[in-house]
């Protein structure tokens, strides 16, 4: 506190000197700026003299009250001070709103070229992933490969993508995770052309030209007589608990019928046990969850290829666990005695394979019937797999879901929970579903059956996310529960269907010399279109699915489930007779083979349609490479990647690469 002097009073007088204190403040600029006080604090600093003393105090400084320049200097330098100071701040003010805008700006292209620049990279990345791919198809033939996705990288994962068409038109968000991206792309041929055609879906009336679903793994055969039992009066009921939060591995009620119907249908030995079973929504959260509950991150399950492609997704979004593929192949060769036949000598040698690599294999998966060939395991080959499984520890997860899809009365079906003994029930689950067998695939509903209680309560922990409604609980526990209905109505009459179907599909095939293999399980005939690729690779065969979809008729290909060999394609013949009719109508939009047409001719055995020999095509075509000219041209137009490295890199270390290259986009 300053104390300023106003006045000094002669020596007698009886106040000698008034102390005025004066408030001192810090300014923004660091200055310290007087204030006067208020005349509540002043009184407190001396002791206040009379009204008399006061008075002629004020009239003797009133008289001789003298100007003095120094005090009006004082003042200018105090506005002075003031005004600076007052400037100085809306100058701060403005230079900080101006360097926030700046930034702002700044961050901005800063992420936009980041953008720009990772798009840029994947979609290059993608093409060259191609190139690689067909620079290796010497190596396609192997037994085992390990699969994609390899953990969370995300260019190892475009990569591989990239084989499958998924990311050629990947686009990464500044908005997702490296995982949230690959998820956004986990896209194959299967769910294009499942998005096609749910924007372009046949319809006899409204929509007569679009585009017939011979893709998509559905029984649309039986929808008359399921629409009318699941509209019966013992079907609804609203009662509290189905309302309620259930038991997360599934209404009691609901899991004793599941075990009774899979005693009867699976012929078990003894009587399955209410406990050992988990419902969920679906066999692929099924695949999911026991995924994550078996393997750690970065780990693998083992599986035969061909497989149902949607198991890739369901084990790598959640769990991050990998596959490694046993592949198989059309040869009939070594212990085979029929066209992809799955034997213990090739999971043996793809499983050494991956741990070879260092990859950690903790189960084996085992679909049967097996989709999308169509093979039912014998009991014997059954007991070699869960032996081979047991032997090296692995579980064993059996995907039944076709179960009751077996149309032919002279095949037989053998469940792995029918089995006498198993080798390591503790390591042993089998999955069942009602959306194939009751043909209700838009009813969520997949059941596990598992002795290992760990296993049980890991997986009922994930039910929380993947619950099946009470209501619906209700109705799948009324079905199961007629027997009658199932066995004298239903079954009957989806088996003819179904067997009328086939016959129908493969007659056709058989007229239009298209080789497939003849199996009697399932919706699906896994056929041969080798002879009409030009080059014999998957490039082709994708372009061939796309001319099949351009024609409105959508199937799968076989790299949608990881086939060995290009040009094997799945389609489904559980629909009804018109739209089969409609979709096989080949003969004007098919080309010509490229073998002759002697070796397109179907030659019939006891199962199998088959050509067994891969002939090598005859026609005149460009080489693996040139076929991915057009691929190249139409991701590279856009890009001005050739323009950034012309004179800095290829131009001068490489010219003969940048002048392929070059010539390719077409910019010379």
């Amino acid at each position: 506190m300053e104390r300023a002097f106003l006045e000094r009073a002669p020596s007698d007088s009886s106040v000698s000197r008034v102390e005025i204190p004066i408030e001192t403040s810090a300014s923004p600029s660091g200055f310290s700026e007087p204030s006067m006080a208020n005349p509540s604090r002043m009184q407190n600093v001396v002791p206040r003299p009379g009204f008399s003393a006061l008075h002629r105090l004020r009239k003797k400084r009133k008289g001789q009250r003298v100007k003095d320049p120094l005090d009006e200097l004082l003042l200018k330098t105090l506005a002075s001070q003031r005004a600076m100071e007052e400037r100085f701040l809306q100058l701060e003010e403005r230079r900080f709103q101006r360097d926030t805008d700046m930034e702002e700006r700044r961050m901005q292209l800063e992420q936009r070229r980041f953008e720009l620049e990772r798009e840029h990279e994947f979609r290059m990345f993608s093409v060259f992933a191609q190139m690689l791919s067909i620079l290796k198809q010497g190596h396609n033939g192997s037994s085992s490969s390990l699969a994609v996705p390899q953990g969370l990288d995300l260019g190892q994962a475009l990569c591989e993508l990239a084989g499958g068409g998924g990311a050629r038109a990947f686009r990464r968000s500044p908005y997702l995770s490296a995982r949230g991206n690959i998820a956004s792309v986990f896209l194959g041929s299967t769910e294009e052309g499942y998005t096609a055609y749910h924007a372009d879906k046949y319809d006899e009336e409204k929509n007569p030209n679009g585009i017939i679903n011979f893709g998509t793994s559905e029984n649309k055969l039986c929808f008359d007589l399921m629409s009318k039992r699941l509209t019966q009066a013992d079907m609804n009921l609203m009662e509290p608990p189905l309302l309620q939060y259930p038991d997360w591995k599934g209404h009691m009620f609901l899991r004793e019928e599941v075990a009774r119907f899979l005693t009867c249908y699976c012929k078990a030995p003894a009587p399955l046990k209410a406990e050992n079973v988990i419902v969920l929504n679906g066999c692929g959260s099924l695949f999911s969850a026991l995924a994550t509950v078996l393997c750690d991150p970065g780990e693998a399950v083992l599986i035969a290829t061909p497989f149902y492609g949607g198991i890739t997704q369901s084990v790598f979004l959640y769990g991050n666990v990998k596959l490694v593929y046993a592949y198989l192949d059309s040869k009939i060769t070594g212990t085979s005695t029929r066209p992809f036949q799955l034997t213990v000598d090739k999971l043996e040698k793809a499983l050494q394979d991956a741990r070879a690599e260092g990859v950690t294999v903790r189960a084996l998966i085992l679909l049967n019937p097996q989709n999308p060939l169509g093979d039912i395991y014998s009991l014997s080959e059954l007991q070699d797999y869960l032996e081979f499984a047991k032997r090296h520890e692995l579980h064993v997860i059996v995907d039944e879901i076709y179960m009751l899809s077996v149309f032919d009365e002279s095949t037989t079906f053998h469940s792995v929970l029918g089995m006498d003994r198993l080798p390591d029930p503790q390591r042993t689950h089998v999955m069942w579903g009602i959306s194939k067998d009751f043909a209700v695939s838009g009813i969520r509903f997949g059941t596990l059956y598992t002795e290992n209680q760990d296993v049980a309560n890991a997986v009922a922990s994930l039910c929380y996310f993947h619950g099946v409604c009470g209501p619906v609980q209700h109705k799948v526990a009324q079905l199961l529960r007629d027997r009658d209905w199932i066995n004298q109505v239903y079954l009957r009459a989806n088996h003819a269907r179904l067997k009328a179907a086939h016959t129908y599909v493969t007659d056709e095939l058989k007229t239009l010399g298209v080789p497939f293999l003849n199996r009697n399980a399932g919706f699906f005939v896994w056929i041969d279109f080798r002879k009409y690729l030009r080059t014999g690779t998957f490039e082709e065969e994708m372009l061939l699915w796309r001319r099949f979809l351009d024609n409105k008729v959508l199937l799968s290909c076989g790299k949608a489930f990881e086939c060995s060999e290009p040009g094997w394609f799945r389609i489904i013949f559980a629909d009804k007779i018109h739209r089969l009719q409609l979709g096989m109508q080949l003969d004007e939009a098919k080309e010509q083979p490229c073998q002759s047409d002697q070796d397109g001719k179907a030659d019939s055995t006891d199962e199998v349609i088959f050509v067994s020999r891969h002939q090598e095509p005859s026609c005149a075509g460009n080489s693996n490479l040139g076929d991915l000219i057009g691929l190249l041209q139409q991701q590279m137009r856009s890009s001005d990647w050739l323009q950034k490295n012309t004179a800095e890199q290829f131009a001068q270390e490489k010219p003969e690469i940048y002048d392929v290259f070059s010539k390719l986009v077409g910019k010379q």
